[in-house]
């Protein structure tokens, strides 16, 4: 694939993963009480929902940030396992709400290895 093609591919996936996210860090900080209910059902504690909304848009700084690669791969990581635990989690209660952590990963493994072909 030429350059030109990945760097489409890479900034429609980080924009939608940029998008997923925000929407996600919002219903947290917004719609904080929704939140607490399915995190309980989902069986995680609740006092997590704020420190993750901030570590998601740090993560998102991270990513479009072209300083620091070895902060990049953190953030990467630490979306890739929370949307893999979301997606167990979702799984585990069989409540059928898994299609946000599933587009999740797909947009996070394309936009990761797109940008690594830049």
């Amino acid at each position: 694939m030429s350059t030109k093609r990945n760097k489409i591919i890479y900034l429609i996936a980080t924009g939608l993963l940029t998008a997923l996210m925000l929407l996600s860090a919002g219903m947290y900080f917004f719609n904080h009480e929704m939140v607490a209910e399915t995190f309980t059902n989902l069986g995680y504690p609740t006092y997590i929902i704020y420190p993750l909304a901030v570590a998601k848009i740090l993560g998102l700084i991270a990513i479009w940030s072209r300083k620091n690669n070895i902060l990049k791969e953190w953030a990467y990581a630490g979306f890739f396992f929370n949307m893999v635990l979301a997606l167990g989690a979702h799984f585990a209660i069989n409540d059928g709400e898994f299609g946000g952590a599933l587009v999740g990963i797909v947009l996070l493994l394309v936009s990761y290895s797109t940008e690594k072909k830049l």
